[in-house]
């Protein structure tokens, strides 16, 4: 059980740690609106974590079959809407440096990154690679569990550091920070969509 824990550990750190939209937009509320608001969507975002590890380990090949014809959609509809607070951002930063993304920031990061695809591609290749876990319940428990903790301990981690440039920066160095963060998650975007 704890080999299944640790790899769990390894899968949600190696989902989380690199740099894409979602995290890009985290870095962004912790830097326009603070900790607290940060926090709340880096939890969101591992929740989403949570809930397609739990659906992998429950039900591993089968759950690729049921989301398959599923992926090119969400791919488009996160394609989409990242696209959507991309160019909302860089717009507002051109103006004034307000908050980016209104509304409760949990459930906003819980979506964000359920629409992302790869996501539950991972974890469905992974419970599908990993027999052995997937195999018994205790195991497959555990993996969630640190898939899940790696994921909320990167999350917040980002959070905190957003959150620690909050208020520090100047209006123009926000401004620039916005686009450039915007041209990014553009960047991005077309990947998810034509990638």
């Amino acid at each position: 059980m704890l080999e299944a824990f640790l790899i769990g550990v390894a899968a949600g750190y190696a989902i989380a740690i690199p740099i894409g939209p979602i995290a890009i937009l985290i870095l962004r509320v912790g830097v326009a609106q603070g900790l607290k608001s940060a926090a709340a969507a880096g939890a969101g975002t591992a929740t989403a974590d949570l809930i397609y590890a739990s659906i992998a380990m429950l039900f591993g090949a089968a759950a690729s079959r049921v989301l398959d014809p599923f992926l090119p959609a969400t791919r488009i509809v996160a394609a989409v809407v990242l696209t959507y607070i991309a160019i909302r951002g860089m717009f507002k930063a051109a103006r004034v440096v307000d908050r980016e993304i209104h509304g409760p920031m949990y459930p906003i990061f819980l979506v964000l990154t359920l629409l992302n695809p790869p996501t539950v591609i991972y974890f469905v290749s992974l419970a599908v690679a990993l027999p052995e876990v997937s195999a018994d319940l205790a195991s497959r428990t555990a993996f969630v569990a640190g898939a899940f903790l790696a994921s909320l301990s990167w999350q917040e981690v980002l959070a905190v550091a957003g959150a620690m440039l909050h208020g520090r920066l100047t209006p123009l160095v926000q401004r620039a920070a916005a686009v450039a963060s915007g041209v990014i998650i553009l960047a991005l975007a077309a990947h998810i969509a034509f990638g």
